[in-house]
């Protein structure tokens, strides 16, 4: 690949030594057919003008790119996985291909999944199948659109080979993504070096985090430092809980490796998208109890957070790491507000009045069970919305007389409502499990990418309707410390 101008490689990560990953191989797949590259991304970060055999080489092959890693790194992490902690872990269907900076000059990282066996994968075969790959590039695409900090699908090929799964109709077809995301350093990174009382290590990986993610604190003592990295690392973690709430979004997995120090959404697995408000709604048919629920999530990000507290304390005292995590609720508040406002397009005021009348539409959708992205895609803009609301398929719920104190909450907030064409469609662009089955069913019968190419289409127009672009994957707006 000939140097461009606009790529600026910086394997950050691979100088750290070999205590925090194993270089491995990547597997060879029969075949390389490429099924999704993100352009807009690909630009971003210098390779947008990468020939389609570059692309193959580097993203299906894994290649080195130029003055980037020699080798692919599987990292190595603990962690609690459903509360029960794991030290048996580590990347084991993916590694970290590369390092490098995007156009605002931010560090990211581009990390695969099924690209092959690790010392982590355990008994796994350490592929991707083709349907999850596909629903990852569909999450990840959605959650910019709705305002998450998540990271980006950069690549997909299809990869020719039989997959045996239990959780779908097997064999089933198998794919190689690359994930772009700002940074993979995970509470389960901590949480190893804390298992192995590894005090050097953890210090290295501190002052890494620092410099790279959070340069504010970089002058700061020791232990003040360990302490406002992790105040930072609760408040940008919290914003992330508080996001998927109000993008009526379930992770499905919320285990300590796969939560990470910048607040980023990444790692999509079992993931859904609410139909209507239901707090025990999970995503992952094997979360029996429903530990990582849709209301549950803010509880179980504050509990992972907790474990890295907990991890913390191998260097920093715990009462100076407990005074952070206690930030976590009012931090987890302001921005459920601002997230369910900017969703809503409408104009926020003092924190208490205004998570009232959350409270009050929370209560309401669960009640009613409106359906969730009807009711934001009906009142954006507040009282703006109300004669369009008045023609929306579930315009009988709002001439309800419960509906009227919330209505009065939209009319007290209401903003300009946004003149787009997407506004004026009777139904929003959702991203439901019966999307994502309709859209698969062509592929499997008759490899027919329409439907899927059409979603994503329909996404990218949100993006570019709302501006949500920049709190997206990798977006301009990175997580900061508590004021």
């Amino acid at each position: 690949m000939p140097a461009r101008a606009q790529y600026q490689p910086d394997a950050r990560f691979s100088r750290l030594g070999p205590s925090f990953a194993d270089p491995v191989a990547p597997a060879r797949f029969p075949t390389e057919v490429p099924r999704w590259r993100n352009q807009a991304w690909a630009a971003r970060i210098g390779l947008g003008t990468l020939s389609d055999a570059e692309w193959a080489a580097h993203f299906a092959r894994f290649e080195p790119l130029p003055g980037n890693m020699a080798e692919p790194l599987a990292m190595r992490y603990h962690g609690h996985q459903f509360r029960n902690y794991n030290p048996n872990i580590g990347d084991g269907r993916g590694f970290l291909h590369a390092q490098l900076r995007d156009d605002t000059g931010r560090l990211l990282d581009l990390g695969t999944k099924g690209s092959g066996q690790t010392p982590y994968s355990r008994f796994g075969d350490g592929r991707l199948t083709l349907k999850g790959g596909v629903r990852e590039v569909l999450a990840a695409a959605m959650l910019e659109a709705r305002g998450v900090y998540t990271s980006k699908a950069l690549s997909l090929f299809e990869t020719g080979e039989a997959l045996t799964r239990g959780d779908e109709p097997s064999p089933t077809r198998s794919s190689v993504l690359v994930r772009l995301s700002h940074s993979h350093i995970r509470f389960g990174t901590f949480q190893r070096l804390a298992y192995f009382q590894l005090r050097d290590e953890m210090w290295t990986l501190i002052e890494h985090a620092v410099e790279n993610y959070y340069p504010e604190f970089q002058n700061l003592a020791s232990e003040v430092k360990v302490a406002a990295l992790f105040a930072a690392i609760v408040g940008a973690n919290a914003r992330l809980a508080a996001s998927w709430m109000a993008a009526g979004f379930v992770h499905g997995v919320l285990n300590t490796d796969n939560l990470n120090i910048t607040g980023e959404s990444f790692d999509y697995g079992p993931w859904r998208f609410l139909p209507t408000s239901d707090p025990s709604f999970t995503a992952a048919y094997f979360d029996e109890t429903g530990l990582y629920s849709f209301g549950r999530q803010p509880e179980a990000v504050s509990w992972a957070l907790s474990q890295l507290g907990g991890a913390l304390t191998l260097v920093c005292p715990a009462a100076a790491l407990e005074r952070e995590l206690a930030r976590f609720a009012s931090a987890y508040q302001v921005g459920l507000r601002d997230h369910m406002f900017a969703r809503l397009n409408l104009r926020s005021g003092e924190v208490e009045p205004d998570m009232d009348f959350l409270g009050l539409l929370f209560d309401w959708l669960t009640e009613t069970q409106a359906g969730w992205d009807q009711f934001f895609h009906d009142w954006i803009g507040g009282g703006a919305s109300a004669a369009r609301a008045a023609e929306s398929p579930q315009a009988a719920l709002y001439a309800q007389p419960a509906f009227a104190k919330l209505r009065a909450g939209l009319d007290a907030r209401a903003t300009v409502q946004p003149a787009q064409p997407k506004f004026e469609r009777p139904r929003p662009v959702s991203l439901l499990i019966g999307d994502v089955e309709a859209l698969w069913a062509p592929i499997v019968e008759r490899d027919d990418w329409n439907l899927f190419e059409a979603k994503l289409a329909e996404i990218d127009g949100l993006i570019d309707g709302l501006g949500t672009h920049t709190h997206g994957a990798c977006g301009a707006n990175l997580p900061q410390a508590f004021a």
